[in-house]
């Protein structure tokens, strides 16, 4: 049990994320990371330990981007570590994945990925998920990517996945896991795997089980 959380808006995503992970720390405490999209640069932090290590980390350090994911981790494969923790990168450090869930196939997608030439940094099965994205993203767009992933996985996941190619944008996707989208009045969307980090917000959520959103 792990928690995911987005914003892509109009404000600094920092604070909405770090909040957001302070909100569902009960979800996991092992470690907690955000990565940050600006104009120009792409600020990642990973950190072991509960999520005030990390807001510690960054108190004083100016990130006024307004896209970002996040993630709080429980450890379930492999140790509490800053390499372990979550937001997981490709190959090139242009896609960013946050998950919640189990790849139950997590093994046999890695053995395939490196004898294509993919180079893991963590112990976790999440880290299968950016790189099976980074294989189907040629000339494509990343949610159409991600959607010609999704049938490789089995087990549980809901997923948050962005990158430098599509600064603009945060594609989401849930099996089993919860996962829901809050709209704020100012027109920006937080998308979490759990409410708590949504309310306060906004009161305007979506569930998963619509078949479009707004």
């Amino acid at each position: 049990m792990c928690g995911i959380i987005g914003y892509l808006g109009t404000k600094s995503a920092k604070s909405y994320l770090l909040d957001g992970l302070k909100r569902m720390e009960y979800r996991g405490y092992d470690s907690s990371g955000i990565v940050i999209f600006d104009q120009q640069h792409v600020h990642l932090y990973k950190q072991e330990g509960k999520v005030q290590v990390l807001v510690d980390a960054l108190d004083k350090m100016v990130l006024e981007g307004p896209m970002g994911i996040g993630h709080t981790r429980w450890a379930t494969h492999g140790k509490p570590s800053d390499q372990n923790a979550h937001p997981h990168t490709d190959c090139k450090r242009q896609i960013f994945c946050v998950h919640n869930g189990v790849i139950e196939n997590h093994l046999a997608l890695r053995r395939d990925l490196e004898v294509q030439g993919h180079h893991f940094t963590s112990e976790t099965d999440s880290e299968v998920i950016v790189h099976l994205i980074e294989s189907f993203y040629q000339n494509t767009s990343l949610e159409c990517a991600v959607r010609k992933m999704l049938p490789l996985l089995q087990g549980s996941y809901a997923i948050a996945v962005t990158s430098t190619h599509e600064p603009n944008k945060i594609v989401v996707a849930r099996k089993e896991s919860p996962l829901m989208i809050g709209m704020m009045e100012d027109g920006s969307h937080l998308v979490a795997s759990d409410v708590c980090a949504l309310l306060g917000h906004t009161k305007k959520l979506f569930f998963w089980k619509m078949k479009k959103w707004p």
